[in-house]
Parts: structure tokens; C-alpha cells; sequence
């Protein structure tokens, strides 16, 4: 069965830097695309990355671009989300989410609306 786990949130003051992890099982790893996903206190989920190791594409926010960067290991299957230069508007809950990008489709992760599977948040809480 596909998992992921996210993991690596905290708190820490703005200006600073955090690595979040999403380790996978269960699949493909490199028939996969994948997002990271936000949801703040009173505000609706918004994605703010994503990557696909099938076709190569990245995709960025304009909220975290420059900021972030999103990145993945073949070796652990393991998805990796950078941040740095953190604000307090950063503060969320962060998700990782996976879908299989080998089917028909328009090649890039930006076009995809749909992620099958999904793991737990890790929260991030950026101070001033």
C-alpha cells in the first residue's frame, strides 16, 4: 500500500530554515509526481510545490518562490521541501501528497489537479 510520512516541522523564528521530509513506500518512486501542499489557520489548503521524477518538472508558488526549493532521493525515496527565509505567513501545516504521472496527460506537475494519496501534516510555525 502507498504511504508517505511527513516529517520535520517546528518552531522557529522568521529569517530561519527548515527541511521538511516525505519519506514513500509502496510504489514507484520514479514513476511518480509530487506536491507539497499548506494549509494555514483560517485559510484553505494551497499548494506550493511540486516535482515529478517521471518527466522532470518543478513547480512553485508565488508565495514560496525563491525561498523554496523542492527536491527528491531516488536512494531513499524520500521527497525533500527547503525553506528558508521564513515568515511568520509561512506558518501551517504542511502536507506531502503523491499520484502516479506515467498515464495520458499534458507533461508538467503544474497542470495536475488531482493527488491519490496523501500523508499525515507536519506543522511549521514561524514567529516574529
Amino acid at each position: 500500500e502507498v504511504q508517505l510520512q511527513a516529517s520535520g516541522g517546528g518552531t522557529l523564528l522568521a529569517g530561519g530554515s527548515l527541511k521538511l521530509s516525505c519519506a514513500t513506500s509502496g510504489f514507484i518512486f520514479d514513476d511518480y509526481a509530487f506536491a507539497w501542499f499548506r494549509q494555514a489557520p483560517g485559510k484553505e489548503r494551497e499548494r506550493i510545490s511540486c516535482t515529478s521524477n517521471f518527466d522532470g518538472s518543478t513547480f512553485y508558488s508565488d508565495s514560496v518562490k525563491g525561498r523554496f526549493t523542492i527536491s527528491s532521493d531516488s536512494r531513499k525515496n524520500t521527497v525533500y521541501l527547503q525553506m528558508n527565509t521564513l515568515k511568520p505567513e509561512d506558518t501551517a501545516v504542511y502536507f506531502c501528497a503523491a499520484r502516479d504521472d506515467t498515464g495520458p496527460g499534458i507533461v508538467g506537475c503544474e497542470t495536475h489537479r488531482v493527488y491519490d494519496h496523501w500523508g499525515q501534516g507536519t506543522l511549521v510555525t514561524v514567529s516574529s
